[in-house]
């Protein structure tokens, strides 16, 4: 086991990464920028280094300070969180050389995965099913028309390189393609230093649902069931849930199987998520891998009861699976809401500022992941993420009346946030009954976000 890890991170995934680090007994660095001085990773950790200014770029994608607070402090590992460096495969090449451990893939597992057009060309070798469209990069507006008109409209144009929604658009016809196709290399290169895209046909009324892998050095894969994450905005993720409400048990090892045969393909070692998009008639198809943990790994942690943070530590620190995969046993229902400092009437703009207010809701089968607390000033530098709400129930109903309850416990002053807007998610029909697509926020819920949720209501 490592001695000490230096986390490249900031905020509850930091926190997070600590208390894994407390229980197996290894000492932590928690690296921070001049913003995040009195941020609790920086309290809990057992030593800290400043590495610059509160822009990122001069902090936490700052790779050579990153590198030198590791080294100052003789850390044996670092472990990037999600987000910044962790899926950055010259940071982790820069790890190796420099004889430090990075607490994730190898580098070039990182870079075949992060390459969009790559991992579908690898998923499509091992035999996994992937959504019709180009093959590999389109890197002209001609070639885009040829590709189209192939698959056939509607389709997406998509960044190679990057994800969540950036350099991303949506084209139903050929009056579109140009803007569009210009508009998405353009972006894609202003958030990722690449222009490169690729087109995909697009699956009409998908649910999108992913598969958590471990994996460790010896060739041994598993998989941790399924994350629903449909219910989205922008394509960012706002609820998470395990397991999904679609998904039957021969459909849930079928993509289990197919994210564990991507992994073995990929030559994958560490914690990792393969998301796929599911049709209204129960087909899969793979988009892509997430070389890192997921932000929503907490659902995946209640209904396994496997504290993910440290079998990813162990696992990299050489030691083999503990389990196989038939140890792996789903318990109950887990959903997540992400409560973040936005203005959900203003197009969900973030709105950094001090929290005046702040309490946490908790009781049975109630779970808060947060960095945040009264008196605490959120930055203006980084994702708006204030604590991460999740619930656990024997059933979903159970965990739906849970999250309610939750809900009306958590009290946020001095930022707006999502919390009425959950209310209303938590009381909505379509929601409790599973009848949604990745639409369901602009479709459904379009002029509620600022209603005042009707009374609780009886789950079926």
């Amino acid at each position: 086991m490592f001695n000490k890890i230096l986390v490249a991170n900031r905020g509850e995934i930091a926190l997070r990464i600590i208390r894994a680090c407390k229980e197996l007994g290894v000492r932590t660095v928690a690296v921070y920028s001049e913003a995040d001085a009195n941020s609790l990773h920086v309290r809990f950790a057992d030593e800290e280094v400043c590495i610059g200014p509160g822009s990122v770029s001069e902090s936490y994608l700052d790779a050579k300070r990153v590198i030198a607070a590791a080294e100052v402090t003789n850390a044996d590992a670092i472990h990037p969180g999600y987000g910044f460096l962790a899926e950055n495969a010259d940071f982790a090449e820069v790890c190796q050389s420099c004889d430090i451990v990075f607490i994730g893939p190898s580098p070039e597992v990182i870079s075949l995965l992060g390459d969009k057009s790559m991992a579908k060309r690898t998923m499509q070798s091992a035999g996994i099913p992937t959504i019709p469209g180009s093959d590999g990069i389109v890197d002209s507006y001609e070639k885009a028309v040829e590709v189209a008109k192939d698959v056939g409209y509607p389709i997406m144009v998509k960044a190679s390189a990057g994800g969540g929604g950036r350099g991303m658009r949506l084209v139903n016809s050929p009056d579109e393609l140009k803007q569009s196709f210009e508009t998405a290399r353009a972006e894609a290169n202003a958030a990722f230093g690449s222009p490169e895209v690729y087109i995909e046909k697009l699956v009409p009324n998908p649910r999108h649902v992913e598969i958590q892998i471990m994996a460790d050095n010896f060739g041994n894969v598993i998989h941790m069931g399924e994350r629903d994450c449909t219910v989205q905005r922008r394509h960012q993720k706002l609820i998470e849930e395990s397991p999904s409400p679609i998904i039957t048990e021969q459909l849930r090892r079928k993509m289990g199987q197919a994210a564990v045969m991507g992994a073995k393909a990929a030559g994958y070692k560490g914690a990792g998520t393969f998301e796929f998009l599911v049709d209204p008639e129960g087909n899969f198809y793979f988009m892509e891998a997430n070389t890192r943990i997921q932000v929503e790994h907490t659902v995946t942690e209640m209904v396994t009861g496997i504290d993910m943070v440290r079998l990813q530590i162990e696992l990299a620190a050489g030691e083999k699976m503990p389990y196989a995969q038939s140890d792996i046993k789903f318990t109950g229902h887990a959903i997540e809401c992400r409560i973040n400092a936005e203005d959900t009437d203003k197009n969900f703009g973030p709105r950094p500022g001090k929290i005046t207010t702040f309490h946490v809701p908790g009781g049975l089968g109630v779970r808060v992941d947060t960095h945040a607390y009264a008196g605490y000033e959120m930055p203006p530098f980084y994702d708006s993420l204030i604590a991460k709400l999740i619930t656990w129930g024997k059933d979903r109903g159970e965990a739906l009346v849970r999250m309610r309850r939750a809900l009306d416990e958590f009290i946020v002053e001095g930022v707006p946030t999502p919390i009425n807007l959950y209310k209303s998610i938590f009381e909505d029909p379509i929601f409790i009954f599973g009848n949604y697509d990745t639409g369901y926020v602009e479709k459904s819920l379009a002029g509620k976000k600022t209603e005042k949720p009707a009374k609780n209501k009886e789950v079926s």
